[in-house]
Order: C-alpha cells, then structure tokens, then sequence
C-alpha cells in the first residue's frame, strides 16, 4: 500500500504483481529480496529495491519533478519524517501485530494498553508535523502519513477484535480527522483494502504463524 499510494501521488504507471502471503514465498521474492525474504519489492530499470520506508524515499528522490515531495526539503523536518515513520515501524507496529497474532490472553491488556499509548504519542507528533494542516506532511500527504496511513485498515481490524476504538475523538481526536482526510485523498481512496476480507486475512494469516509455532512430538 505504502509504493502504491507514493507511485500515485507522482502520478507514476505501474505494473502490481501480487504475492500470496498464504502461499511458499515465490521464487521471484527470494530472488530480489535475498535478506528479509519480504514484500514489498520495487522493480525499477531491471533493479530491486526493499523495504517500503526505503522504496518511498527512493522514489521521491527519481520521481523529483511531481509537485508532491513526500519528504521536506528542510533537512531538519526530513530528519523528523523519518524519525517518526522509524516510530511506527519500530514500535508502534510490532505492538499492533502482537495483538492481531502474537499476543497470548494474559498478555492482551498489556498489549492493548501499549498500542492505545502509541495512538497518543502519534497524536502528539501529529500537532507538531502538521503545523494546524491536514496531514503529517502539512498540506500534503507525506512520508509519516503514509508511514501510519497504510495500518489504518489493521487499526480498525484490531479494534473490532479487541472491542475498542485505538482511535477515539475521546484521546485522539487530532488523529481521527486525519484518518478520514488521508482515507479520502484520491491518491489512498483506490488502495486501502476492505476491512472485512481484511480481517479474514488477518485471522487466516494468525492461523499459519500460530501453526507454524506450535511444537511438534
């Protein structure tokens, strides 16, 4: 979703080759992405490049011509973008995933409670990117916004499973607008998937990893 959504904003053509996530990985994604073995990988000029906060800057650094930077040109609010897309990387995400196929019933709560904090620390640096505009990036979509926009449809999965708004008007109401902005621009409205087959992704995906964990006699 990440590559999809900068290729639009650049107003870039593209071929999309889907990779099943249920399926033995392709031969195709062991060959261009040797390390990780993972998607996303970018085809461009016959090259591979992985990992999606690396694709985006990648090509925004091609594509230069497109009215639609997706990071600053200020080396000090480009060192932020990344600082915090880094954040939802890093942290907030693998919180979120521990909850959808990792987390044990003991554990939930605590889990829960640590993704419901990185709402509100998103929150915060929400108010300090956006400088009172619509998104992360200011008038724009940009890097963070694609960064946190691409899990919005996992937010709202993992709120329904956990019977709770992750994001609420009641803590995060700077967050809730932007949600609706970004869910909205044309460059994301084509791409975000249907949370409902979404979500029966997540629990057969759940099912896989959890198979794969369980100790064999």
């Amino acid at each position: 979703m990440r590559v999809k959504i900068a290729l639009h904003l650049k107003s870039v053509r593209y071929e999309d080759v889907e990779e099943d996530l249920l399926a033995p990985k392709s031969e195709l994604l062991l060959k261009s992405n040797p390390v990780y073995k993972k998607i996303p990988v970018f085809f461009h000029a016959h090259n591979p490049i992985c990992e999606s906060l690396i694709i985006l800057q990648y090509i925004d650094e091609v594509w230069t011509t497109s009215a639609s930077s997706i990071l600053p040109s200020d080396p000090y609010e480009r060192s932020q973008s990344r600082f915090w897309a880094a954040y939802v990387d890093d942290k907030f995400f693998p919180a979120l995933r521990r909850l959808l196929i990792g987390a044990t019933e003991e554990d939930k709560k605590a889990v829960l409670a640590e993704v419901v904090e990185g709402t509100v620390v998103l929150e915060g640096a929400f108010g300090e990117l956006s400088k009172g505009k619509a998104f992360f990036g200011g008038d724009n979509i940009g890097f963070v916004d694609i960064a946190l926009g691409s899990l919005l449809g996992w937010i709202e999965v993992i709120g329904k499973q956990c019977e709770t708004k992750l994001v609420s008007e009641a803590k995060t109401p700077r967050l809730v607008q932007w949600a609706d902005c970004f869910s909205a621009h044309e460059a994301v409205k084509d791409v975000l998937p249907d949370v409902d087959k979404l979500a029966d992704f997540g629990l057969k995906l759940r099912a896989k990893i959890l198979k794969a964990l369980a100790p064999t006699n």
